[in-house]
């Protein structure tokens, strides 16, 4: 488990959420280390913007008075859920190196299921065509690996869809969140 020093607001209710009794401001929030989902809640007076970055480490904190607790999947607004793509497409795209390296390491999982076969769209046929191409040579970059295997739907957008998956629904198999 990866310990969050800073988060992103992915959404900021200054009434809590509206079906619930408490009517306690509440942000809720991803830990920009181990993308954590997370519900903040913020000092008297205080209002967080969207897409801003918070510390909650564990030093004093300016706008975030303590850290109510994970926050449920179900419980994600849908304004957090637009934001969330956002931010995982702004860091796929920051860390591009990291999942190019993941396509270049990838490994069976088990005789009958690949890890390439955890990307949304990606089968049997397609995991056997990444394989041969990164035997003959390792992938440089995501255009690399779109222009060196046939009909490959976008590796950078095949890696997101995974990450929103892994964050938004319970899966077996985590393959880049923890």
């Amino acid at each position: 488990m990866t310990k969050e020093e800073n988060a992103i607001i992915l959404d900021f209710l200054p009434y809590g959420y509206p079906l619930e009794k408490k009517m306690m401001p509440l942000a809720q929030a991803i830990g920009t280390n181990g993308f954590t989902l997370l519900q903040l809640v913020p000092r008297r007076e205080i209002k967080f913007e969207i897409g801003e970055e918070v510390y909650i480490g564990d030093d004093k904190r300016e706008k975030v008075q303590y850290i109510l607790g994970r926050c449920p999947r179900e419980n994600l607004t849908e304004t957090a859920k637009i934001q969330l793509e956002e931010f995982i497409d702004n860091f796929v795209e920051k860390n591009e190196e990291k999942f190019v390296k993941f396509f270049n390491e990838a490994q069976a999982m088990n005789t009958r299921l690949h890890q390439f076969e955890l990307l949304p769209g990606l089968g049997k046929k397609h995991t056997l065509a990444i394989l041969k191409a990164r035997e003959e040579k390792t992938f440089d970059s995501f255009e690399d690996i779109k222009e060196r295997v046939q009909n490959l739907p976008s590796p950078k957008s095949l890696v997101e869809k995974r990450i929103m998956k892994e964050l938004t629904e319970i899966q077996r198999h985590n393959l880049f969140i923890s």
